[in-house]
């Protein structure tokens, strides 16, 4: 009996013909033409490139006008205490060989010990060589910055999707507690 009933599901199934659209009749409209996907794919990686080229560039091409400044003033701050620090090592690393090689009367600093100026140089150069790390994370933040930021230029920002912080009563102490509710509508 099962093999009649899978006969007939395969006869009849094969006999029948169904049509659910004719081709001509589907027509796709996108509102994105093909030449401005093609340049949304490649903002970002150009953003990075400009950013990488010349500090803040990349934010100039976002047409993110404000954050230059916030920019040049990071990187131009790290600079400072780096040729700051620089100059203080040199300076004392400077006090600490005349002090060593006997000289220490004419330097600059004819009071201190060895102990301090060594301890000295390097509090400087532990402060110039963070520096430099700062000032080469924050380029490199810059980049990153601008290409993330020409990702999302493209993407969709609407109110589908919200993260607001409510009260909730809570039965069981009676208390009232402060939770994040995060709506996703459709």
């Amino acid at each position: 009996m099962l093999r009649v009933l899978i006969l007939i599901l395969i006869f009849s199934s094969i006999h029948f013909q169904v049509k659910a659209q004719e081709a001509d009749e589907i027509m796709i409209k996108d509102s994105i033409s093909v030449n401005d996907l093609y340049q949304a794919a490649l903002k970002p990686s150009k953003a990075g490139f400009y950013s990488a080229i010349l500090p803040g560039l990349g934010q100039v091409y976002n047409k993110s006008y404000w954050k230059v400044p916030l920019v040049y003033g990071t990187l131009g701050l790290s600079t400072y205490y780096f040729i700051y620090n620089n100059n203080q090592y040199q300076e004392y690393r400077t006090a600490f060989k005349l002090h060593k090689i006997g000289e220490g009367e004419s330097s600059q600093y004819p009071s201190l010990t060895l102990e301090v100026l060594e301890q000295a140089q390097e509090f400087h150069k532990k402060d110039r060589d963070l520096s430099l790390l700062i000032g080469v994370g924050l380029y490199v933040l810059q980049i990153v910055e601008a290409s993330v930021d020409a990702h999302l230029e493209f993407h969709n920002t609407d109110n589908t999707l919200s993260f607001t912080p409510t009260l909730i009563k809570e039965p069981f102490y009676n208390n009232t507690v402060v939770a994040a509710r995060i709506t996703y509508s459709f």
